[in-house]
Order: structure tokens, then sequence, then C-alpha cells
């Protein structure tokens, strides 16, 4: 019986000094990069970003940079963590990692995509008209930071065209506006939101509805030479447009347009209200 209790013991005893021996030679964390080349690092970044974990592959770029700061890898590194990021839908470390790079290296090759990728963090946020547009106004800014330090580039062309979606984004909520005032009768709050519209985002697709509500504004007002105003610039610029023929029929049903010639007399208008010309 005694040496039965023994051998138990003894065995009991061997395997905690396995397990002992077990946790003295094994650990939970990961395996360090300390003294692994740039190189390789770089390259199991871009594995974790090619499977699908971008938030290690951002980590892992920016460990190149703390490890490896005068490598030639390390500038890349920098932009490829902004991009990794950008992936993961951590646009914070995105734009950091992207302002960081345009600080050290703000001519580099790869300066209009950090600058363009900064721009994309806010486009991509952009939100419906019904609500704030402080990340817009954003976008805006950012867009035409590519377009103005980077003309000649691929991104400044891709960053135009998106400035003119956000004009016309940006436009849209002041109509939204707009509209909500003139329904409820508040016809000079009206006014000052169509006149943004006219006045800053001119050229967007929103400026035809403007005129027109101006003129309706107007008229509501009594503001007739204002309404003529605004109705000559619009079958000026938009004779075609389904606005023009809105605002003409609302024009000549108030007998606010002379009965014949009613086109030629806008077009006096124009020159006389809007160009200053009398001949």
């Amino acid at each position: 019986m005694t040496s039965l209790r023994l051998i138990r013991l003894t065995a009991a005893l061997g395997l905690a000094a396995a397990l002992a021996g077990c946790s003295l030679f094994s650990s939970d964390k990961e395996p360090t990069l300390e003294n692994t080349p740039p190189d390789e690092i770089f390259a199991q970044a871009e594995a974790q970003l090619a499977d699908g974990k971008a938030v290690e592959a951002a980590q892992t770029f920016n460990e190149i940079e703390r490890l490896y700061p005068f490598s030639q890898l390390a500038k890349r590194a920098i932009v490829m963590s902004a991009f990794a990021s950008y992936e993961a839908g951590d646009d914070g470390n995105a734009r950091a990692s992207a302002r960081r790079y345009l600080d050290l290296y703000p001519s580099d090759k790869d300066a209009p995509y950090a600058q363009h990728l900064i721009a994309l963090t806010y486009y991509d946020n952009i939100v419906d008209v019904g609500r704030d547009q402080a990340t817009t106004e954003k976008a805006l800014q950012a867009l035409r930071e590519v377009v103005n330090r980077y003309p000649d580039s691929d991104y400044a062309r891709d960053a135009q065209l998106k400035i003119d979606l956000t004009l016309d984004h940006l436009a849209g909520k002041e109509m939204t506006i707009g509209r909500y005032y003139l329904k409820r009768g508040y016809y000079t709050a009206a006014i000052n939101r169509f006149r943004v519209v006219v006045d800053k985002y001119q050229t967007t697709s929103q400026t035809p509805e403007a005129l027109h509500r101006l003129v309706e504004a107007n008229l509501a007002l009594g503001l007739e030479r204002e309404a003529l105003a605004s109705a000559a610039v619009l079958g000026h610029n938009f004779p075609g447009s389904t606005w023009y023929a809105n605002s003409y029929a609302l024009l000549t049903g108030r007998n606010v347009l002379p009965e014949e010639d009613s086109d030629s007399f806008l077009e006096k208008v124009y020159r006389r209200v809007i160009q200053g010309k009398w001949l």
C-alpha cells in the first residue's frame, strides 16, 4: 500500500514538473518583430492585407516605421498603414497616417494619393441632405487640396468629379431648407437660402430650381422686379428647362409679363437688370 502511494506521488510530482517546464519555455505573447528585417515585416503586412486582416496589417506596417525609421521601406509603410486603416474603416488612423506622410514627404510621388485618401475618409461618410453637412464641407476642403496641390495627378481628376458631386450635395441641403421655408410662408428666409445656391453653387444641377423658387418667393412678397430678374436669368441660362416653363407660366398667370412677346421682354430684363445694358 505504501509503495503504491509512493508511485502515485512520484507520478504527480513528475506531471507538475512537466507542466512547470512547459510554462517556462512557452508564452501566450505574439512573436516579436524586433529582430525581423524590414522587408520581411513589410511582406508580412502585405500578406495580412491580402487575407483581409486590415487592422493587423496597419499595425504591422507601423512597426516598420518604429523599428526602422530611416529605411526606405519606412516611408512606404506609412502610406500603406494609411491605406490599411482606410480599408479597415478606421478613418481616424487613416487620416493620421496620411497626414504624417504629407508632413514628412509633401513632394513624394505618393503624396497625391495620401491627400486623396484623406478626402475619401470624409467623402465616403457624406450623409443625406436632411442631416448636418459638416463632413461634406470637410470632404470638399480636402478634395480641393488634392486639385490645388497636385493638379497634374490622376487623383486630381477624380477629386474634381467628386467636388462637383459634393457641391451639388451642399446645394441640395440649401434647397431642402429653402423649400421648407417657402412652404410655410417664410419667404424672406427662403429667398436667402435660394440665393446661396445661385451665388455659391451656381454650377450645380440645383440652380434652375433655385431661380424658379426665387420667382415664386418674390412674387409672394409682391417684389415683381426681383421676380422678373430671376426669371430672366433662368430663361437666359436654362431656356429649355421645366423650371423656366414653370416660371414663365407663373409670371404670365399673374399678369407680370406682357401678353405678347414675353420671351423677348425677359431677354430685355436680363440685359438691363443683370448685364446693365440698355440697348
